[in-house]
């Protein structure tokens, strides 16, 4: 199964070499192709693809010939068991009359062996078909187990318990290795708990009910990267290669990256910032996407924060941050923007925003949410343990910068 190969993500599309090998094996292992597709998360013309090849007129009239994938052998077993060889030749043998204990004699095999694959692995027309008995051969031998989340009622509660506070699998996964350090029987793979998802029955997803992934998602979808085309507005405005710092560089707190959140035809935004070292989150409510409101709502949230923790802002070239100079004076926060169509250089921001989505999903009203709303979700989201901060939680780290008063980092 795909729980022992995980198949790796990256940014833009998932890299398919894992995906075609596994589709491949699956081939050779006897799979129907569109059950091979559905099993590593391939639609059927990509499968097709794969399988047989095809051809690609490009632009300038020239045909790119894109040639099959090599097929995959069955992995080698134990010469206890009937090979397919062994099964062509019992087929012939069987079409000319021979019983099994002749059948036996010739391939020095027992009549037993030979009289249970008869009756097992016959079609279902009757008749012994070599290539089909070998296919449901190689399925029974696979032998799957039930999954260790339906067996094990405390995983399962505490799964769905963390998966209803919009927890990743990923951060589930670690957060039981932490707190069972010696059990390894409380542990799950971060795979295991999107099998279990995706896998119906497995009790964490129960349609008609909505996945508890912030993605949406109930089955594997390839990764495609949309980019979308910058705008610049009036002048004058500082460039983000005048910041001073690598995108990558998170060395120095009080550094933001914002953005809005935007609901059906422009009707309704909410306010995204987030602090590039510590990822602590702050949402901005607005009451219409104007620049003067999102200019009221910049103001109220940074003067809340330490003049030494809110030092620069970096947003793209949105209409919204027109009063980007007004923001400047009344806060001492310096503006700068992204180059177009480069969501890259606010990182950060664009991750924030897509765990943001599992609350506030696209093509939805957000102007529904109150600000108690939002400081709900944000309060949440600071809690959440991270990766990237070493499994802490962004509100224990950006309290530590509030609390350090004197941090070298800080003057």
């Amino acid at each position: 199964m795909l729980s022992s190969r995980r198949i790796p993500k990256g940014p833009g599309r998932r890299p398919k070499s894992l995906a075609r090998s596994r589709f491949m094996e699956l081939l050779a292992q006897g799979w129907p192709l569109a059950a091979a597709a559905r099993e590593v998360g391939v639609v059927r013309t990509t499968a097709y693809i794969w399988r047989d090849g095809t051809t690609v007129r490009r632009k300038d009239g020239t045909v790119k010939v894109v040639p099959p994938l090599e097929p995959l052998a069955l992995r080698p077993i134990s010469p206890r068991f009937l090979s397919e060889d062994e099964r062509i030749q019992i087929a012939d043998l069987a079409s000319k009359g021979h019983g099994p204990t002749a059948i036996a004699g010739t391939l020095r095999r027992s009549p037993s062996t030979i009289s249970r694959e008869l009756r097992r692995n016959a079609h279902e027309s009757g008749q012994y078909r070599p290539f089909h008995a070998h296919s449901i051969a190689a399925t029974r031998r696979r032998r799957p187990r039930a999954l260790k989340l339906t067996t094990t009622p405390v995983l399962n509660a505490y799964v769905k318990t963390k998966l209803k506070e919009k927890w990743s699998p990923q951060q589930i996964s670690r957060a039981l290795r932490a707190q069972h350090p010696d059990d390894p029987g409380m542990r799950l793979a971060t795979e295991s708990i999107y099998l279990a998802i995706y896998r119906p029955g497995s009790g964490l997803l129960r349609r008609p009910d909505t996945s508890p992934l912030r993605t949406g998602r109930d089955h594997r979808r390839a990764h495609t990267r949309l980019i979308r085309a910058g705008r610049r507005f009036a002048q004058p405005m500082l460039s983000i290669h005048d910041r001073g710092f690598d995108p990558t560089d998170r060395s120095v707190p009080g550094n933001w990256e914002g953005d809005l959140i935007v609901g059906p035809h422009h009707r309704s935004a909410i306010g995204t910032l987030v602090e590039r070292q510590t990822r602590y989150v702050k949402l901005l409510h607005l009451n219409a996407l104007t620049s003067a409101e999102l200019h009221a709502a910049l103001v109220r949230v940074l003067s809340e924060v330490p003049p030494p923790l809110r030092r620069t802002l970096t947003w793209d070239q949105g209409t919204e941050m027109a009063r980007h100079l007004d923001v400047t004076a009344d806060t001492g926060t310096k503006i700068y923007f992204c180059d177009a169509a480069s969501p890259w250089q606010r990182g950060t921001n664009e991750n924030t925003n897509g765990l943001l989505r599992q609350y506030f999903p696209k093509s939805t009203n957000l102007a529904v949410h109150s600000p108690k709303d939002l400081a709900r979700v944000e309060d949440e989201l600071n809690r959440r343990p991270r990766l990237t901060l070493g499994d802490r939680a962004p509100a224990e780290l950006f309290g530590r910068l509030l609390d350090s008063e004197n941090h070298p980092s800080l003057r």
